[in-house]
């Protein structure tokens, strides 16, 4: 079982900065990857970026890239989402999530954080 917190959200302009983080605590048998998403009012999920364990490789989606940086610390257990350049149409509730199995022969399962709020006023 795994539990996910997220922290470091607030309020900002347009053009602002902040600094998300993930603080991953409990077991797993294997971690397959972490990725952040966002979900705004009356609108649907969106996967944001997200980062393999078994080699540290990332990606990310069209709606964040140059502005945004996943990154991981080196326990693993702790997941950063660095947001630069923030505009009012990032404003929305910020997820975390683990890909992970719970033991061997086990399906892999998709945990999730309770979110941490992000509003950016213009």
């Amino acid at each position: 079982q795994v539990q996910l917190t997220e922290s470091g959200g607030g309020s900002v302009q347009a053009g602002g900065s902040l600094r998300l983080t993930c603080v991953r605590s409990g077991y797993s048998y294997s971690t397959y990857s972490m990725a952040w998403f966002r979900q705004g009012p009356g609108k649907e999920r969106e996967e944001l970026a997200n980062i393999d364990n078994s080699n540290g490789r990332t990606y990310y989606y069209d709606s964040v890239k140059g502005r945004f940086t996943i990154a991981q610390d080196n326990t693993k257990n702790i997941l950063y989402l660095q947001m630069n350049n923030l505009e009012p149409e990032d404003t929305a509730m910020y997820y975390c999530t683990a890909d992970v199995q719970d033991g061997p022969g086990r399906p892999r399962s998709r945990y999730w954080g309770q979110g941490t709020q992000v509003t950016v006023s213009s």
